[in-house]
């Protein structure tokens, strides 16, 4: 028997978001989600995709331990169970993977070493992947373990792109560079606008748009990535829900010598309480839309700035890249929001980029062209499928082993 399904495993802080995919033809036969891990109001939603069928299950769950064999037990039910001979491998997302992981990796003792030592630059993230790594690896001792990081496709930026200008002995010994994040999707997306494209992905240029709740930006050239917007930490870059992005570095020096702010004080303004929400105190898309409809100033500042951001990043790679073969939009709002994608290309015409109204307007979970026929640089919306990408890039890694006589 060849097995060819892989379970894919998203381990936050108190959530667990799960898919189980079967390789053979790319297909999804489970989802989940495990939120408030470690809450009297846990909840587990579990949906088998073939009939449709959901369930869920509230109540405490006390940590990832706990959560992951309710996922198990939640997937044995369907036929679907973690002790399947036809599971290949289990795919863990893994944040950070510094400059020492640039591929999908088998874990091993060395690879979770490594992971633990990345927690100074990855506070909030890696601690959580760890504890879904070591929790899976207790469950199937047996099963090759796969982690994909989402710093590895950001590690061909060349050095004038990766390095900030402090002194290089300094930013060596602490490992202060820039890794970026939200790699597995701009790796997925800059591929499939290629293909939307029918091109290759070494025969195009591609201006990624990550925009959620986190959002990142990245210059692909020839499928290689040679700049990211998010850089020692996901703090840096555009204007995100309830992060900062860019600042002058003395707003910390002045926060802390004339608003005596504290350090962790600093560190919580400008990851949780800055953004959009910092501006207008909302950090939904769709919420800050009403409001402007209702004449709302404050969430048209906050929404003015958001896109002035955005399409600052887009003119500098293009800047990068030379020439563009197109600028895809991707994630929550990048996906949904019609407003933000015109607006971020809104008086770009002289850089060949435009949408076309009607073909903006339109909704749907396939990848699809907006700008203008003939136009010259293709704007796109490519919807992520970071999950997928997981499983192919681990099926790929373990897979061709995976086989035993029929």
């Amino acid at each position: 028997m060849h097995a060819t399904r892989v379970l894919v495993l998203n381990s936050g802080s108190s959530s667990l978001k799960y898919q189980l995919l079967d390789m053979s033809d790319a297909s999804r036969l489970a989802v989940g989600l495990v939120e408030r891990i470690g809450e009297q109001t846990s909840r587990l939603k579990h949906t088998r995709l073939d009939s449709g069928d959901t369930r869920e299950q509230n109540g405490p769950i006390a940590d990832h331990d706990a959560a992951l064999k309710a996922v198990a037990e939640e997937l044995a039910k369907d036929g679907l169970g973690m002790d399947s001979p036809e599971l290949a491998a289990i795919g863990h997302r893994v944040v950070h993977g510094g400059m020492f992981f640039t591929e999908p990796t088998v874990i091993d003792d060395t690879v979770l070493t490594e992971i633990e030592r990345l927690i100074p630059v990855a506070p909030l993230h890696n601690p959580a992947n760890l504890t879904g790594i070591r929790t899976a690896m207790a469950l199937r001792p047996d099963l090759p373990q796969v982690a994909v990081f989402d710093t590895a496709f950001h590690t061909t930026m060349p050095e004038p792109a990766a390095r900030y200008a402090i002194e290089t002995k300094l930013a060596d010994r602490y490992r202060v560079r820039r890794y970026g994040f939200h790699g597995t999707s701009h790796r997925y997306v800059s591929r499939a606008t290629a293909e939307l494209l029918g091109k290759a992905p070494e025969d195009v240029n591609v201006i990624v748009l990550h925009l959620g709740n986190g959002a990142s930006a990245s210059a692909v050239r020839a499928g290689r990535c040679v700049d990211t917007s998010m850089g020692l930490t996901p703090l840096e870059g555009l204007v995100m829900g309830t992060r900062s992005g860019d600042v002058d570095p003395a707003v910390i020096f002045h926060l802390q010598r004339v608003g005596g702010m504290s350090m962790d004080e600093i560190d919580t303004l400008l990851n949780k309480r800055s953004g959009l929400f910092g501006l207008c105190g909302d950090n939904d898309m769709r919420e800050i839309r009403r409001r402007m409809d209702e004449g709302d100033a404050q969430a048209r500042l906050a929404f003015e700035i958001y896109v002035h951001r955005l399409k600052k990043y887009i003119g500098a790679y293009y800047a990068v890249l030379g020439t563009v073969d197109a600028v895809a939009f991707t994630a929550g709002v990048g996906e949904n929001a019609d407003f933000v994608r015109e607006a971020a290309v809104a008086g770009l015409e002289g850089l060949g980029l435009a949408v076309d109204g009607a073909r903006n307007a339109v909704r749907g979970d396939q990848a699809r062209l907006i700008s203008p026929e003939g136009a010259r640089v293709a704007v796109a919306v490519v919807p992520t499928d970071e999950e997928m990408e997981i499983a192919s890039q681990t099926y790929a890694l373990v897979g061709k082993d995976d086989k035993t006589a029929e």
